[in-house]
């Protein structure tokens, strides 16, 4: 039997379903994701994009791309945040806060050397993003 979990954005005029398990989750510490999560990290869960979906409210849902590696979208009614597409890796991110019953099992610390918010949690941190994943691969001090 396949999981299905269930979000919204703030209003609860957007709501999305997710199907099945994350590809990953961790937590990003890069400016950008600060920025636009308006706190000191961004808590993310990676799915395939064939396994999320918009249920309700599609016609509220914005998008905005500051670079090509991240759609990041939202709900225009109140601001909600919702997800972050990343074409290069072929996954979503949809924002831990959003799916509540998710059960979040962080495995990793991305983009690190741009911490503002150092966390002692014994999880790997990257310097910026796995090799794998385009990155350098390197990871720094705890």
């Amino acid at each position: 039997m396949t999981d299905t979990h269930k979000g919204q954005c703030f209003c609860g005029a957007v709501e999305i379903e997710v199907t099945g398990e994350p590809a990953g989750m961790g937590y990003c510490h890069c400016e950008s994701c600060r920025s636009w999560s308006a706190g000191p990290v961004n808590a993310f869960t990676l799915w395939n994009p064939t396994s999320v979906r918009i249920v309700k409210g599609e016609e509220h849902v914005r998008q905005f791309n500051k670079t090509a590696n991240s759609d990041r979208k939202w709900c225009d009614k109140c601001g909600g945040h919702l997800m972050a597409g990343h074409p290069g890796l072929g996954l979503t991110d949809v924002y831990a806060a959003v799916i509540p019953s998710v059960t979040f099992t962080p495995g990793i610390h991305v983009n690190y050397a741009e911490t503002v918010l150092r966390m002692k949690d014994g999880l790997p941190k990257m310097k910026d993003f796995p090799s794998e994943f385009g990155g350098s691969g390197e990871t720094v001090p705890e």
